[in-house]
């Protein structure tokens, strides 16, 4: 694999932003990743062999950044390995730029900026933003991220250590680093800076956010804080505890939208019998314990007390979960399966699983659906009781 050119080296990123990196950025906009010792053994011949290095893993960073920051900024803006996976997805970024512009913020001071994603989003809100990032070249790849959107008068970017800035006038956002050298960290308190540092941070400039993983335990979300989970495109992305805003609520956001569900503090809805139709509801509504309000919008129950499908008679447009048409309610055996689906000439199979052991690839291949139908089957437990559930999207 070729070198990545701008991972630790300043000095070959400045070169990358020169008139000669810039043109050769353009040339590798389109490249094919597979062909790309014939293309850099081509480029050297005119370029400096380290420029073209850097200018390939540059071009592969902005390919796979598109699916975050969309064609048209992914190609003009300039990229780190952590950049691109740690930064937030641009319809999530602009969704909590929103927010901030809603609490009456005119000015962010963003801490662990990284490449800048959550700054642009907000300089493009009509927000000023104060952005800072300890690493050298993190900070100077936001710089260049704000200069290339020509956004510069509006972001001021910083490299230094986020525990001794002083958070400027307005709000504060903080995303601290949750991967370490070993991957992804789970304590909140080994995140860089701590969580109870960034809250603390957050808490002394009175309105503000801190992003946290979704995973977080609800013990630890602190009762001055709104906690919200969001999810894009039925991904859930992020959690984020807002201060300035409603204490102790619990809010699930859906993007594309925003569709937002906020708590009302309901118990546990009841178990009932598997009804008409099963509503799969959206990660997000489950990381945030939402599932009962879902529920009694859609006049349902809960097919078990552990499993998050929600059962209802009737079909009620609802962003907050996916509905399904159930035909056929099954004890867990694979030959009535195979046998039922052989019936009805099912294909087309998607297999979904909640509270079962069995893995849906294995489920398929043991079935071997054939035919021209499709159908949906959903392993999981009703009261207890391993069950299969079959129906189709409604």
């Amino acid at each position: 694999m070729a070198h990545n050119g701008p991972v630790n080296d300043l000095p070959l990123f400045s070169a990358l932003r020169t008139e000669e990196g810039r043109t050769l950025l353009a040339a590798l906009r389109d490249h094919d990743p597979a062909e790309e010792l014939a293309i850099a053994t081509r480029l050297r011949r005119e370029h400096a062999t380290e420029l073209v290095s850097a200018a390939l893993g540059q071009a592969r960073l902005r390919q796979r950044a598109v699916a975050k920051f969309g064609e048209q900024d992914a190609y003009r803006m300039y990229f780190t390995p952590n950049g691109v996976e740690q930064s937030t997805r641009k319809p999530v970024a602009e969704y909590r730029a929103r927010r901030f512009g809603e609490l009456g913020t005119a000015e962010v001071t963003d801490l662990c900026c990284g490449i800048g994603g959550d700054a642009i989003a907000l300089a493009r809100a009509g927000i000023r933003v104060l952005a800072v990032d300890r690493d050298p070249l993190t900070a100077e790849t936001a710089r260049a991220n704000a200069d290339a959107l020509e956004l510069g008068d509006r972001i001021e970017v910083r490299c230094a250590d986020v525990t001794e800035i002083a958070a400027g006038p307005g709000a504060v956002f903080l995303d601290p680093a949750r991967r370490g050298g070993r991957g992804r960290i789970f304590d909140p308190e080994a995140y860089s800076p701590p969580l109870s540092w960034a809250i603390e941070a957050v808490r002394r400039a009175g309105t503000g956010a801190v992003k946290i993983a979704p995973g977080i335990p609800h013990e630890l979300i602190p009762d001055d804080a709104e906690a919200e989970w969001i999810s894009d495109g039925g991904d859930v992305k992020e959690a984020v505890l807002w201060f300035g805003t409603t204490p102790g609520t619990r809010r699930a956001t859906l993007l594309p939208g925003p569709h937002s569900l906020p708590g009302r503090g309901l118990p546990d809805p009841a178990v009932r019998t598997v009804g008409r139709y099963l509503y799969e509801p959206d990660g997000a509504v489950i990381r945030a314990h939402l599932v009962a309000e879902v529920a009694e919008d859609l006049d349902g129950g809960l097919i078990d007390e552990t499993i998050a499908y929600i059962t209802a008679d009737e079909l009620r447009p609802t962003p907050f979960a996916t509905a399904y048409e159930i035909t056929d309610e099954l004890p867990f055996n694979l030959k009535k399966l195979k046998a039922l689906l052989r019936e009805r000439e099912v294909g087309n199979l998607t297999v979904k699983k909640r509270g079962s052991a069995v893995e849906p690839e294995e489920l398929r291949r043991k079935v071997k659906p054939q035919g021209r139908n499709a159908a949906t089957v959903f392993l999981t437990r009703v009261t207890g009781a391993p069950t299969m559930l079959v129906g189709r999207p409604a």
